[in-house]
């Protein structure tokens, strides 16, 4: 498990082909300060970045086990979200951080302990894939609060929901549990708490191991799809996927197939 010193920071950790971007304010079931916001955007930028070229699969998670991220830390509300301008300045922020794992070239997992409230579950719906603990409670209660909820932020959830589950979701501002998640689309595996570390990580392995180019043009695809149709650039799109079927990587895959062994995928 996620060892919960209380840094009031978003943390990187990097294993193998895996890196882990790790929630870390767990005396505030590790709500989003501003300068946590900050500190998300740049990590992922990093993680896309020459940086880090042997990142093959990223997951998000909160310190402990009682949150993933429970929404912004309203805390600081008065100091750094009062005023136009200062309301204005951290809503950037904070969407440029969710947009950043939405974003993300390579493939995001979040792994939900615990409460995935407000902003925690805007960042979990940017992942592509989220599994969470039996134990784990999901809400959007903006409306109990008194904030405003950005054109984009909406449109996201319509397209991952549907108009009527996000509809429900929004209005009723009420607490989820696990299996309600899970009706709702909100996740796509419920496990027990006590497995959700394991779980999460043969998932994470599993991504790493298979071939990185066909991975990356899936997900770049993926991205595209997202776009107004005049806006994609499918040429881009063939000229990855072509690129798999002229890689080594190509010829390893059909070699592991031949000698029923493990690919060893490098990228190329």
């Amino acid at each position: 498990m996620t060892e919960a010193t209380d840094n009031r920071s978003v943390d990187l950790e990097i294993s193998g082909h895996v890196a882990s971007v790790v929630f870390n304010q767990p005396s505030r079931h590790n709500a989003m300060s501003f300068s946590m916001w900050q500190q998300l955007a740049a990590h992922m930028q990093q993680l896309v970045s020459s940086e880090q070229p042997n990142v093959r699969v990223v997951v998000l998670t909160g310190a402990g086990e009682r949150s993933f991220v429970s929404g912004s830390d309203i805390s600081e509300f008065h100091e750094q979200r009062s005023g136009d301008d200062a309301i204005n300045r951290y809503n950037k922020i904070a969407a440029d951080a969710e947009t950043s794992v939405y974003n993300c070239p390579l493939p995001t997992i979040a792994k939900i302990n615990g409460y995935c409230m407000g902003g925690g579950l805007g960042i979990a719906m940017g992942c592509d894939l989220r599994l969470c603990s039996d134990d784990a409670v999901f809400s959007l209660p903006a409306g109990r609060l008194g904030l405003g909820y950005e054109f984009d932020a909406v449109c996201k959830l319509f397209d991952l929901l549907g108009p009527t589950a996000t509809s429900q979701l929004f209005y009723s501002g009420k607490k989820l549990d696990a299996a309600q998640a899970l009706e709702l689309g909100l996740v796509n595996q419920v496990v027990p708490a006590h497995s959700l570390e394991d779980e999460v990580n043969q998932l994470a392995v599993g991504i790493a191991q298979q071939a990185p180019l066909t991975l990356k043009a899936y997900k770049a695809a993926l991205l595209e799809y997202r776009k107004p149709a005049q806006q994609r650039d499918l040429a881009a799109i063939s000229q990855m996927v072509n690129h798999c079927y002229t890689s080594s990587d190509y010829a390893e895959g059909q070699a592991a197939f031949r000698e029923k062994r493990q690919p060893d995928f490098k990228g190329v």
